[in-house]
């Protein structure tokens, strides 16, 4: 055992005097057992993570009558709807390398057998996956669960993307400030992640269909007590992984990662995905081009639309109706999407794992012959202002959308595009542009959620489309393009466009352009002074040293930084 470095041989007293000092160890007996990790994310200030400390306490007991010792130990996390629209959201996505680094350290130094991630929210899922491609040792994941959707008292549902929208409503008088109150307070009733198809839970079904988390980690809502239920088999497999030697390099390929893809596709899930399943394959090794997302997009149906893309559907709908393992049993009846041989933390392959479920609800869950739409909820777009490739939701975008141009209308930042949408500056037709807002630029890649829904609540929704080298949240609707890359701070030509010139969208084509020469544009990023950095110490200012670009996951890079500060002197 990995673990016998720090328990086993006359050499090792020391070590387990200080082992012993921790409770944990019951009897000399215990160092013969496997040490399981068992690491959490509980916080306080997260509604997706508030109720992890019963996890981690559910998982340790199981785990210690498994066989194993559990230790306990937890790792940071940002609420991405709290740190909206604030400095705050540039801690968002470099939260996700310090949660890798962190799970990585702590398993490293202790020589941990196996490990139990206990995850829920953005970062947190993508940054323990990351750590458990890194380190490779046995590994399964345990999500928190998604919260209920709310309910208003004209009985329609609603979510935190019904109060960030809200705003916008109520900024133009749509509703009052009663009505927006009352969104305030029933949008988020319960504990567990945001219920729609946003960043936590596309993640978290995406693990599924990856194959490091058991059947149901996706949609099984936290209050329910089956994801109590779920918690206990995860805890109890955790021993069968170390006993079996199987570890993230058996489970995670460039085929499994094509079946999380198609998954991703066929829900329309968060551009956001895209983002962090590029930097999880790079640690697992292996690149992913982003033409190849586009080649699955094109092959695979959007079967399953749920909010924000539906108005009426949220994960509590998706679990009635059968769950992830419904929807990749009704993907597996095509030939060439899914490799069902890929084995999975079940110890079985995700053919075995699927072969029971069924479809519950067909107005939830449609047939491969009945789609939305013939191509996935996903896609990425090329062109003279994304060389390097934009994301784009489709299955989010109004079809009036899907093909438009119009004038830019330019913002250097997040803060400043807000105020000019309130001041009604947008107009139906325009193409706002949000730049400097990237990894490098931002710093942090921050989300645009609240222009969006200011742009939605405004009822231009179906008439603005928005692009930046920033984020989107996994909650934004409309003809939202992001990742934009190069990014502006690097120079990319997104920091060309001025001020009413004309972009041309077409998204089934998978094109994007603003309508200048080649040559313009380089004599425009020529003029440009050089980016000078908006923060200047602390984690940020290193972080923007070292990102690379969103089209590469926004990982952290030795060559980057070196880069920039050649590029300083």
């Amino acid at each position: 055992m990995r673990s016998d470095l720090i328990k086993s041989g006359f050499d090792k007293a020391p070590h387990r005097s200080l082992l012993k000092a921790t409770g944990v160890i019951k009897s000399d007996e215990d160092f013969k057992k496997p040490f399981i990790g068992v690491c959490n994310s509980y916080i306080d200030l997260i509604p997706g993570h508030v109720h992890l400390q019963e996890f981690g306490r559910i998982v340790k007991e199981v785990v210690r009558e498994a066989g194993g010792v559990p230790f306990e130990f937890n790792t940071i996390g940002v609420d991405d709807g709290i740190a909206m629209g604030h400095i705050g959201m540039r801690y968002s996505l470099a939260s996700r390398e310090l949660i890798a680094d962190s799970v990585e350290t702590v398993a490293e130094a202790h020589r941990l057998d196996g490990l139990v991630c206990i995850t829920n929210c953005d970062k947190i899922v993508p940054g323990m996956l990351m750590a458990a491609a890194r380190i490779n040792i046995p590994v399964i994941f345990i999500s928190g669960g998604p919260m209920k959707a709310g309910k208003t008292s004209t009985g329609e549902k609603s979510d935190l993307i019904s109060v960030f929208e809200g705003v916008g409503k109520f900024q133009t008088g749509e509703i009052n400030e009663t009505q927006l109150k009352e969104l305030e307070n029933v949008s988020c009733p319960t504990c567990g992640s945001c219920s729609g198809m946003f960043t936590a839970n596309s993640m978290n079904c995406l693990m599924e269909a990856l194959g490091m988390a058991l059947p149901g980690n996706g949609s099984i809502l936290a209050v329910d007590p089956k994801r109590h239920e779920l918690a206990r088999a995860a805890a109890k497999q955790i021993l069968y992984l170390v006993e079996n030697d199987i570890k993230p390099s058996d489970i995670i390929s460039r085929e499994s990662f094509r079946n999380a893809f198609a998954l991703d596709m066929a829900m329309g899930g968060s551009t956001n995905t895209i983002l962090h399943s590029l930097a999880i394959a790079l640690e697992a090794g292996f690149e992913f081009d982003l033409h190849e997302l586009n080649e699955i997009a094109d092959k695979v149906p959007y079967i399953c639309k749920v909010s924000p893309a539906s108005k009426t559907v949220h994960m509590e709908d998706v679990d009635a109706a059968g769950g992830i393992s419904a929807i990749l049993k009704e993907l597996s009846k095509l030939d060439g999407i899914l490799d069902l041989s890929q084995l999975t933390v079940t110890g079985k392959t995700l053919g075995e794992n699927i072969k029971d479920a069924i479809v519950k609800d067909r107005k939830v869950i449609r047939s491969i012959e009945d789609p939305y739409s013939q191509k996935g909820g996903l896609a990425v777009l090329f062109g003279n202002i994304a060389p390097e490739g934009a994301v784009v939701k489709t299955g989010a975008v109004a079809p009036q959308m899907l093909v438009h141009r119009g004038p830019a209308r330019i913002y250097e930042s997040q803060e400043k595009a807000l105020l000019g949408i309130y001041a009604k500056d947008v107009q139906s037709g325009d193409v706002v542009i949000i730049r400097y807002e990237g990894p490098s630029g931002g710093p942090g890649m921050p989300e645009m959620l609240s222009p969006t829904s200011a742009i939605m609540g405004m009822g231009l929704g179906d008439k603005v489309a928005l692009i930046t080298d920033g984020r989107f949240s996994g909650g934004t609707r409309g003809a939202c393009i992001g990742h934009v890359s190069p990014e502006a701070a690097a120079g990319g030509p997104i920091a060309a466009v001025r001020e009413g010139d004309i972009i041309s969208i077409d998204i089934p084509n998978k094109k994007l352009n603003v309508e200048l020469t080649e040559e313009e544009i380089n004599e425009r990023l020529e003029m440009l002074p050089p980016f000078e950095p908006k923060i200047k110490k602390g984690y940020l200012s290193r972080y923007a040293q070292m990102v690379t670009s969103a089209s590469k996951g926004a990982v952290l890079s030795l060559e980057k930084q070196k880069q920039y500060r050649k590029e300083l002197l």
